[in-house]
């Protein structure tokens, strides 16, 4: 392999690759990329078996070839140069000199045929998507799933196809996102698919990137999602998803409304004053007002007030600020409409998108601390 190289374009790629490649791999060649040279092009991949991504960039070849190089010392070098260009070539199936300007550095890597066999997307189904709206359903949905959950599943987000409809859901127990999009094109079959949130959380990254279109292929075990030259590929989390239509609460001619910005900065007040490991807000709906309540003998009481078109009898309910918060900040208008029935039934938040976000009730007794 002999290749040059824009410096600038190579570092782009392989800093899009540094989140792939895990910092301590299982195996040694988990810790490199695989960089391949031909017909014009450079193409590096990553993976952590789990997460793959595949990339391109023009290059000036002069012989094709393939070597799998350490993707982070090498990341860390071409960072540091400042020539235009680099030149890479192979000096062994292991190694490699690098030539930048005057500089020149040996590194040594691993044989290409070690490196894991990039999986094959010709058999999936295709969707294709406008960019800007799939990130936006998974940005909107993405926050709510657990991080750390002993139920594997919930440490994803379900995709569900039908038709020309997909809809993606997050939950960790303490709140839920559901979001809906309309596909470009239709599906034969409906499906089910548990993405990973690492690959949630690359693609959403990836969605950066200026291409108009993205492509989803969907397959039993894995999906793909090409952006422009970019093609990250995931392995699909297995088991069942829980049946969230239980929880969400359906809409009604009642529901609140509250002032997004207005209620976003009294929660970011009165969430001071709750107690580490016992976060819970009071809300007081009552005729014409919500009041927010927190205490804590270690701290102090917080009170706080907005006006609502709320009618009815007094209504006390808690939550968790910091969900309620993200909730929040995921929502789009200026205005959104809050359904809650009784102090023990999860609350629902709706705008004028189809998004549809639930938030659980907290005990009210864990505010008579103070």
């Amino acid at each position: 392999m002999k290749v040059q190289i824009k410096r600038a374009l190579f570092t782009q790629l392989i800093g899009k690759l540094q989140s792939i490649v895990p910092s301590k791999p299982s195996l040694p060649i988990l810790g490199n990329i695989l960089v391949e040279a031909r017909e014009g092009q450079l193409t590096m991949s990553g993976t952590d078996l789990t997460v793959s991504m595949r990339l391109s960039g023009e290059a000036n070849v002069e012989e094709e070839g393939a070597i799998a190089l350490p993707a982070r010392r090498l990341f860390q070098l071409v960072r540091e140069l400042t020539t235009p260009e680099i030149e890479m070539e192979t000096t062994s199936p292991e190694g490699i000199t690098l030539r930048a300007g005057s500089s020149h550095f040996k590194i040594q890597g691993m044989h290409k045929s070690e490196f894991p066999a990039f999986p094959d997307l010709t058999e999936g189904a295709a969707l294709d998507f406008k960019t800007e709206a799939l990130k936006e359903m998974l940005t909107r949905t993405a926050f709510a799933a657990a991080r750390d959950d002993s139920r594997q599943v919930l440490n994803g987000i379900l995709l569900q196809t039908e038709e020309k409809e997909a809809t993606f859901v997050a939950t960790d127990g303490k709140r839920l996102a559901r979001n809906q999009i309309e596909l470009e094109n239709s599906v034969e079959t409906a499906g089910q698919y548990i993405l990973p949130l690492k690959a949630v959380e690359e693609t959403i990254k990836l969605l950066d990137d200026e291409a108009e279109s993205s492509k989803l292929t969907l397959m039993d075990e894995k999906l793909s999602i090409e952006v422009g030259s970019v093609v990250l590929i995931t392995k699909l989390l297995a088991g069942q998803y829980p049946d969230v239509t239980r929880v969400i609460p359906p809409k009604s001619e009642g529901a609140v409304t509250l002032h997004r910005e207005e209620l976003v900065a009294l929660l970011r007040q009165v969430a001071l004053f709750t107690a580490e490991g016992s976060y819970s807000v009071r809300f007081t709906f009552s005729q014409g007002v919500l009041h927010l309540t927190a205490a804590s003998s270690k701290i102090g009481e917080g009170k706080v007030s907005m006006p609502v078109n709320f009618e009815g009898e007094t209504l006390e309910i808690a939550f968790n600020p910091h969900s309620f918060l993200d909730i929040l900040r995921h929502t789009k208008d200026d205005t959104v409409l809050f359904d809650v029935s009784d102090s023990y039934t999860p609350g629902l938040l709706t705008d004028s998108s189809k998004a549809e976000f639930v938030i659980m009730p907290m005990r009210l007794e864990s505010l008579a601390e103070a």
